[in-house]
């Protein structure tokens, strides 16, 4: 299957893409070089990486423009799980089948480590060769993703719902924020490189939004049917921190019939288009049914 190649062709590609981006460990400071490759390279489903080559490819954009931007959105990914693992906030100790950075390393060298993956992160992308008001709204989406109004403040949100119950709408609005926000940058700067116009970029808005909803129910629904040997990170968490979940709040037999009617909407979102989104398709899908 074409979508298939394709995606495993950009895994593999992201995965030198940041293999040359990142410090050598041989470069001092060697420790802190190490924990950033370490937590970065070789691991994980790079699905926002994918959604970058994929709306990109879209718009005929090449895969060496698109590179900057795929490794910037994994390198800010990255970081934000090494914080997200730390034992001021979901304290876990697994992450990806191995020990989480501050685990393998300590606590310190994991919040330098983040710090610098997020530099590191907009150094790559101002790199991105394309022109300057293009790289200005590169730019502007992934802050405004992984800021207050994005990631941040979804782990905020999501700490602060510790122990407390929520409602759809406020769970909702956490995870817009905490998961959908960089998946939507993620979409939006393929697009953007691709020279996408107004009506495009909608669209793919409204796709990206519902494929970062989608992506979280299934990671609830996960987080209970699956065990910590297939997820790769401890399973059962959400109900031990006492956490709002689709399930929790829905059942599972709503939280899956949720999970269909945004696999809906991920695949309505498209039809305007009227352009190959075979390969986003293919991310949807994967999306809602992935076993890990």
């Amino acid at each position: 299957m074409q979508a298939e190649n394709d995606l495993q062709k950009w895994r593999e590609r992201i995965e030198i893409v940041l293999d040359a981006a990142l410090p050598s460990e041989n470069t001092a400071p060697q420790r802190l070089h190490q924990a950033m490759r370490y937590s970065c390279l070789g691991g994980g489903k790079r699905i926002r990486a994918c959604l970058v080559y994929a709306s990109g490819s879209l718009f005929n954009a090449c895969e060496e423009a698109l590179d900057c931007a795929a490794g910037a959105v994994e390198m800010t990914h990255a970081y934000s799980l090494i914080h997200d693992d730390l034992p001021a906030m979901d304290d876990d100790n697994v992450r990806r089948g191995k020990p989480t950075l501050h685990i393998a390393f300590d606590e310190a060298t994991a919040i330098l480590a983040g710090d610098a993956l997020q530099t590191q992160a907009y150094l790559n992308l101002i790199q991105t060769e394309t022109s300057d008001s293009v790289r200005v709204a590169l730019l502007q989406s992934l802050a405004e993703a992984s800021g207050a109004a994005g990631m941040c403040g979804g782990q905020q949100m999501d700490m602060d719902a510790t122990n407390r119950a929520l409602s759809l709408n406020a769970l909702e609005t956490l995870h817009k924020l905490k998961t959908g926000a960089l998946i939507r940058a993620s979409v939006r700067m393929g697009a953007l490189i691709g020279n996408a116009n107004p009506a495009e970029l909608h669209a793919l808005d409204q796709f990206a939004d519902a494929l970062g909803l989608a992506f979280q129910i299934r990671d609830d629904i996960l987080d209970i049917e699956a065990s910590s040997e297939q997820l790769g990170k401890t399973a059962g968490k959400d109900a031990q921190q006492s956490k709002s979940t689709y399930p929790q709040l829905l059942g599972m037999r709503e939280a899956k019939l949720l999970l269909g009617t945004y696999s809906e909407k991920m695949q309505s979102s498209l039809l305007s288009l009227q352009r190959d989104t075979t390969a986003l398709k293919h991310i949807a899908d994967f999306a809602v049914t992935r076993t890990q």
